[in-house]
């Protein structure tokens, strides 16, 4: 069979083309003459084909020889070959990154660059009002009748009181940057997600949030960026395939249809002829409305989550998959859609550190060889997994204490006084130094008495800081436009037509009918038998049929479905309203329905 060696990413000969944005092309030296000849009549049937034509037929590799195929027919066991061809084992982050690569290096050798978003935010605000309260009232039913009564009779109104849960923060994410977003717990840091993704209403934000220049109020960020909860919320009774499968499809395939179709064209006119393998997969995930998706079996692959593929996600009373592998599929939900911006929120909890370094190693090559833009909020990283990020973002009390690389916190920190000890890790170090309690045992100037240094001392000496005013001199420049590519943004609420996204939703509940099917014929009985009662005889006879039947077939009618559907309402009334819901996705997930907000 005609495949490449997983290290040999070149071979030996070259076409070198005039364009400065194009690289020199490799051509596999490894294969016999008998099948490069095989490939080149094949790809020559397929360069006749008018252009509507190429951007879904492919090469796979067959029995004994190349076959062409239409990529939105592709069955199970095909995409799975073709994943499994790229990626050989799903724990190995080589593979992975081996195929990032061959795709940036399939879209430089004709000079395609991807979208990339850049995010920016200055003197960002975020209020809440909340209800002040006299001591500590308990919850009870009396307190409620008595607060209820001093509401209404006595007509006594209860103070409010305005909370500021972010406080004149200012920053920017730059794309092929993995950001950490580090800080104790009740600082900000789900709020500044939040926000920064558009999940947050407009009245209680004030400040200036944009991404590539553009305000949010000029396009969708819902669709542009995807938020992941620290919640996990999903149907119970599909499964995690099933799952991906429909996520993807509701969010669509952005610029990928737009990117293909742009390489394939200059690869054309360049003749250069790319790797099966690599085309086929790159035209497959470009295909939007298909009910079974590779890219699926791309991210089951990359997270670990083939092995329980077909199992249902189950809850409290399902038995499905793990606490962990349920965190991993709410990432996975998010990162199957074609987001060029990903906010994550606390994403390692319910996880081993192992499992949280593989994770953030995927993001990390994520991040880079694809331009994304990526910040994630960890509560205590392990060493290994803080590495890997590039900038970090300290937060305390709704504020920036530090925003820069990943190097300069350390320093920055020792020129305040506090040096972080050699066995104790950077990111254990960072949340203990803002604490009262912990922070004296950091401090580094034997002369100078210790005192206390609050997190506003911080933030000045921050804005002193070479990196501080690094980054307010970049706040203070507008962003250059004329490098921003024109479908970087979402302008759509909707990825796919209504009738496209009627039938997803269709096709998803006659699954949870066909699932719950012993609970709908069970009412449809009780449907039945309760609508025909037995006839009393006599004067009576008359109104049992008028009044008696149809009140209980009416009854049965409206307490039938809800039987079924009863875990997954109080599943929904408990979540809060701004976890990754794979009930009903919202836009900045699902790419269709309009965003939830909170």
């Amino acid at each position: 069979m005609m495949r490449r060696r997983d290290e040999e990413d070149v071979g030996a000969g070259s076409v070198s083309l005039e364009n400065d944005d194009i690289i020199s092309v490799q051509v596999p030296v490894q294969q016999d003459d008998e099948e490069r000849d095989e490939l080149e009549v094949k790809w020559a049937a397929i360069e006749r084909l008018p252009t509507s034509d190429r951007l879904h037929t492919a090469l796979l590799h067959g029995s004994s020889e190349l076959e062409m195929v239409d990529v939105r027919r592709l069955g199970a066991a095909q995409r799975r070959a073709v994943v499994d061809s790229l990626i050989i084992d799903g724990s190995s982050l080589s593979d992975n990154l081996r195929l990032l690569q061959k795709q940036r290096q399939r879209m430089e050798r004709v000079g395609v660059r991807p979208a990339t978003v850049e995010v920016r935010w200055r003197d960002l605000c975020v209020e809440a009002e909340c209800q002040v309260v006299q001591g500590k009232p308990l919850p009870t039913i009396w307190n409620s009748i008595v607060s209820i009564l001093q509401t209404t009779l006595l007509r006594f109104n209860h103070q409010h009181s305005k909370i500021r849960i972010l406080n004149n923060v200012s920053g920017i994410l730059k794309p092929s940057r993995l950001t950490l977003l580090l800080g104790p717990p009740g600082c900000g840091k789900s709020t500044l997600l939040k926000a920064l993704a558009g999940k947050t209403l407009s009245n209680v934000v004030t400040g200036e949030i944009e991404y590539n220049g553009v305000k949010l109020d000029e396009f969708v960020p819902e669709k542009t960026a995807a938020y992941i909860s620290q919640y996990d919320l999903h149907v119970p009774e599909m499964t995690v395939r099933e799952t991906l499968d429909f996520s993807a499809r509701f969010q669509g395939v952005g610029t990928r249809a737009e990117i293909i179709k742009e390489v394939i064209t200059r690869e054309k006119e360049a003749g250069i002829i790319p790797e099966p393998d690599i085309d086929t997969y790159m035209k497959a995930i470009s295909v939007d409305g298909l009910q079974r998706s590779m890219q699926t079996d791309y991210i089951l692959k990359i997270m670990g989550l083939d092995i329980c593929a077909d199992i249902m996600v189950g809850d409290a009373m399902r038995r499905g998959i793990s606490g962990g592998e349920k965190k991993r599929l709410t990432t996975g939900e998010m990162i199957v859609g074609p987001s060029k911006a990903l906010f994550m929120d606390e994403i390692s909890t319910g996880l081993d550190s192992s499992t949280t370094f593989q994770i953030v190693s995927c993001l990390q090559q994520l991040a880079h060889m694809s331009d994304s833009t990526i910040l994630v909020s960890l509560l205590q990283p392990a060493p290994e997994t803080y590495e890997l990020f590039d900038d970090i973002i300290l937060m305390a009390e709704g504020k920036i204490l530090f925003h820069g690389l990943k190097n300069f916190i350390l320093n920055f920190f020792e020129s305040c006084g506090f040096k972080c000890p050699e066995r104790k890790g950077a990111a254990d170090f960072l949340q203990e130094v803002l604490s009262k309690k912990d922070q004296e045992q950091y401090w580094n100037h034997s002369i100078e008495t210790y005192n206390f240094v609050t997190v506003d001392q911080f933030c000045e000496q921050f804005k002193a800081y070479q990196v501080g005013r690094n980054l307010a001199t970049e706040l203070s420049k507008p962003h250059d436009k004329s490098k921003v590519h024109r479908n970087a943004l979402s302008y759509s609420v909707y990825s796919l037509s209504k009738w496209q996204l009627l039938k997803a939703c269709f096709a998803r509940e006659l699954l949870l009918m066909k699932r719950n099917a012993f609970i709908y014929i069970t009412k449809t009985i009780q449907a039945a038998v309760g609508s025909g009662p037995l006839d009393p005889g006599g004067d009576d006879a008359l109104l049992c049929r008028l009044e008696l039947g149809p009140d209980g077939t009416l009854l049965c009618l409206d307490l039938g479905p809800t039987v079924p559907s009863s875990s997954t309402s109080s599943t929904r009334l408990m979540a809060p309203s701004s976890s990754a819901s794979s009930l009903v996705p919202s836009s900045s997930r699902s790419g269709g329905l309009p965003p939830w907000r909170i």
